[in-house]
């Protein structure tokens, strides 16, 4: 069966080593990262790609929800599906479940290298603040908004060197008064959107079918597979 996967850029590197544990052989087409900053920009930019896509059965969507951007897209001649989860963080931690365990437990700020290497992230902004009004002042309106959050928390996803990175991510918390922690992560997830089986965890939409609310959320009641 002819598949097409459409990724964003900021997991390309554990993408890479999802495809290399899994096998996967089917043309990738990536996707700037940011662009979930402004949803309707990444809901345009994804069905441009989607449009231009043919003879194929299958679409694999490498996103979340991502501010509901996949909430209106329309698949052609193929399969589309995409992951059931909120947004690529849900990805790299393994499940949704597993998720919101971690959000109980204690509020967290979730990076990798692939968020402060191509997204225009909180850090990014955070020097660009200081540069304007100065430490102190940018300390002061970055406490605010990060009021909710007490730790940062990096996801250790096994596709890069994290003693390396951890030289950025401390200092990424120091600027932002955040305890700095390491999270297991997992491919779990990402090699299951390469293989399958796609189950209650993914949203399977039907050819020539548009994505709807309730495709997205109209099953959450289903609990989804437990993450490893």
């Amino acid at each position: 069966m002819s598949t097409v996967l459409i990724a964003c850029n900021t997991i390309k590197d554990e993408l890479y080593k999802a495809i290399e544990e899994t096998g996967f052989n089917h043309p990738m087409l990536w996707i700037e990262s940011g662009l979930h900053i402004k949803p309707d920009s990444l809901k345009t930019r994804l069905q441009q790609e989607l449009d231009h896509i043919d003879n194929v059965e299958r679409v694999l969507l490498a996103f979340g929800y991502c501010g509901n951007s996949v909430i209106g897209l329309k698949a052609q001649n193929y399969e589309l599906i995409f992951p059931r989860a909120d947004d690529c963080i849900t990805l790299m931690i393994g499940s949704s479940e597993k998720r919101n365990r971690l959000a109980k437990e204690s509020p967290r700020y979730f990076i990798t290298k692939g968020w402060l290497e191509y997204e225009n992230n909180i850090w990014s902004e955070y020097k660009a603040t200081v540069e304007r009004m100065g430490r102190e002042k940018a300390d002061m309106v970055y406490e605010i908004m990060l009021k909710h959050y007490e730790k940062l928390g990096v996801i250790e996803t096994g596709a890069y060197d994290l003693e390396n990175f951890i030289k950025t991510s401390t200092k990424v918390a120091s600027d932002l008064k955040l305890e700095h922690e390491i999270i297991p992560g997992t491919l779990r997830f990402l090699k299951k959107l390469l293989t399958g089986p796609w189950d209650n965890e993914f949203i399977t939409i039907t050819p020539n079918t548009e994505v709807t609310m309730s495709d997205v959320y109209g099953s959450m009641d289903l609990k989804p597979s437990k993450d490893q």
